[in-house]
């Protein structure tokens, strides 16, 4: 099949061989309290032992598989949709009206804010000075938040100048005055980066930011009030969002699972209804596990979509409590950036016709890996897609995937080593800033030779034709698996003091959604159901994960709303709202 001609760097559409799916299963040991620390020391002071973990891993037999032999290695996944690159889609009424209104788990969206704002209950000076009540120093809700040393001020003065707007009858839009949160690894002028790390006032690297980063910078200029910097997993590198350095947040659903991560002070946030949108980054579903494991929603764009980033997995994009806003904050974080020849190349995402074919691909063998309680779950979703809203269901089979996966992982803690030793004065100290968990990651990702490399970005050529060839043989098709295998990730007692790794629970928590990262497509999830916990109080949600061409942004969207519609309308038990959720706009107009 020819590429496209409506795209950049399409890949050659090849179908990959027929190679079933055995579930990896790994041996890591876990590793808690002083045997993690003792651990921790002893793999990244003796070179012998560390290798023996690094072959454990299985990322060096990459590089002997003989059907890689001949295979371009693909460095940066970005396939660009070609086309006009403005202006930004319009916001349809449906997107600025409040749904489900009348359900027992409303989330407030950007036009709810914007409706109290319009009326004069509240301002955003008086939504944003409640909210730093609860969400700095002592406050009920502070775990999910960084220290902002002292840049809560610049949250107030955007409130000043939003309420004044809208004091004048000249507000911006639909986002102006509505707080929202950013991830502690992204850009926010006059905010320190912490990325999960302990604060150390000497560090070179914990200083101010004197720009915002562009996706951050749009939503700033469509009114967005950055509230703080949300907390997450020390440099990113697991799933689970545990950190004894900033602390972990709660997961509001259960306390007694982790909040997912590594955007996990985001999940917990809007889970609680601090703020309706943050700003998450996504290497190895950063942005879509916890959205997952706090039952809301995140979406994960194309490569280099809304910003170039060095990583070669990594993108930036929006977690919301309702599709409308996730829509929204999209729409306003893609838009081009004429100073970035790679994003500013991308034509804008436009919704599906309604008669557009609504195909979702289903690997079975990969998808029934999951729990018999999860996939159960996502079946009756699936059921409700084929019989209620017109999608046909195909079988499809994805060669490779284990090996893919042990690619992935290969290639994120190799690009994380590198950046970790950029960062430090002294390369050659680059373990001395981080915790133990991750002196055993970095230290993994430095032994990977160049022939690692290479071949892990070989198979991805080889997985990305496979998909290129299954979008063209299905067109509209989406990939939708469960977004993790298993509903939540418990919490044990010690974790929160001592820190934890687990790497065969990270795995196997990636095994469904690092497939967008490392093809660069765009991918959604949403929340479709819920489940009894192993232990605590609270149902665990369990989510869907669509997967699409590169550029579908908008059907992805479209699919969203559509399993959002299920989750309240037809699943039995609606959606679910944490009992600490926090009713912000109650509060900030004197009402609660």
């Amino acid at each position: 099949m020819a590429p496209p001609e409506s795209f950049a760097n399409y890949p050659e559409a090849v179908e990959g061989p027929d190679t079933g799916y055995a579930q990896r299963i790994d041996h890591n040991p876990v590793l808690r309290g002083l045997a993690l620390v003792a651990g921790a020391e002893l793999i990244s002071r003796s070179n012998l032992i560390a290798r023996y973990f690094f072959g454990n891993t299985g990322i060096p037999n990459i590089k002997d598989m003989p059907e890689l032999d001949k295979v371009a290695p693909t460095f940066h996944p970005t396939v660009t949709p070609l086309g006009p690159t403005g202006p930004m889609l319009e916001f349809e009424p449906e997107l600025l009206t409040s749904k489900y209104a009348s359900s027992k788990a409303r989330y407030y969206s950007a036009g709810d804010y914007h409706d109290m704002y319009k009326s004069g209950r509240a301002t955003p000076l008086r939504v944003v000075e409640t909210l730093l009540g609860l969400t700095t120093g002592a406050g009920k809700y502070s775990d999910a938040w960084a220290e902002a040393h002292g840049a809560e001020k610049l949250a107030l003065e955007a409130a000043k100048a939003s309420t004044e707007r809208w004091a004048a009858g000249k507000p911006i839009g639909v986002l102006d005055g509505v707080p929202i949160g950013v991830k502690d690894d992204t850009d926010v002028k006059g905010y320190v980066n912490h990325f999960g790390m302990r604060y150390d006032l000497s560090g070179p690297f914990f200083v101010p930011q004197e720009e915002s980063t562009w996706p951050v910078k749009k939503l700033q200029e469509a009114g967005a009030i950055v509230l703080g910097k949300n907390v997450m997993h020390e440099l990113g590198s697991d799933t689970s969002g545990c950190n004894v350095a900033q602390g972990t947040p709660v997961n509001h659903l259960n306390g007694a699972y982790f909040p997912g991560g590594s955007s996990s002070g985001a999940g917990s946030s809007i889970s609680a209804g601090i703020v309706p949108i943050c700003v998450g980054t996504d290497a190895g579903g950063s942005i879509r596990i916890p959205a997952n494991f706090n039952g809301i929603y995140g979406l994960k764009p194309s490569h280099h979509r809304t910003m170039t980033m060095h990583l070669t997995m990594g993108v930036t994009g929006p977690l919301a409590a309702t599709v409308a806003d996730l829509t929204i904050a999209y729409r306003v974080m893609s838009q081009p950036d004429a100073g970035c020849p790679t994003q500013a190349r991308f034509a804008v995402s436009v919704p599906p016709s309604p008669s557009a074919k609504r195909v979702l691909g289903v690997y079975r063998d990969w998808f029934n890996k999951a729990d018999p309680a999860v996939r159960e779950t996502c079946d009756r979703a699936l059921d409700y897609f084929a019989a209620r809203r017109g999608y046909q269901v195909v079988d499809i089979s994805i060669p490779f995937l284990p090996e893919a996966q042990v690619a992935h992982a290969g290639l994120c803690i190799s690009e994380a080593a590198e950046m970790a030793r950029r960062r430090m004065p002294n390369p050659a100290n680059f373990l001395a800033a981080v915790g133990p968990v991750n002196k055993i990651v970095l230290t993994m990702g430095s032994l990977l030779s160049g022939a690692d490399y290479i071949k892990a970005n070989c198979l991805r050529t080889v997985v990305m034709s496979h998909l290129a060839f299954l979008f063209q043989k299905h067109p509209g098709l989406l990939i939708v698996t469960p977004a993790t295998p298993m509903a939540g990730w418990p919490r044990s007692p010690d974790d929160d003091a001592r820190g934890m790794t687990d790497a065969n629970n990270t795995l196997r928590s990636m095994s469904y959604i690092f497939l967008a990262n490392l093809t660069g497509t765009p991918s959604v999830s949403a929340p479709v159901g819920y489940v009894d916990p192993q232990q605590g109080a609270g149902r665990l949600p369990v989510s869907l994960v669509a997967t699409g061409e590169w550029g579908s942004e908008e059907q992805l969207l479209a699919w969203a709303r559509d399993a959002e519609e299920y989750l309240h309308e037809t699943y039995p038990e609606g959606r679910r709202r944490p009992d600490s959720w926090a009713d912000v706009l109650g509060l900030a107009s004197g009402q609660q």
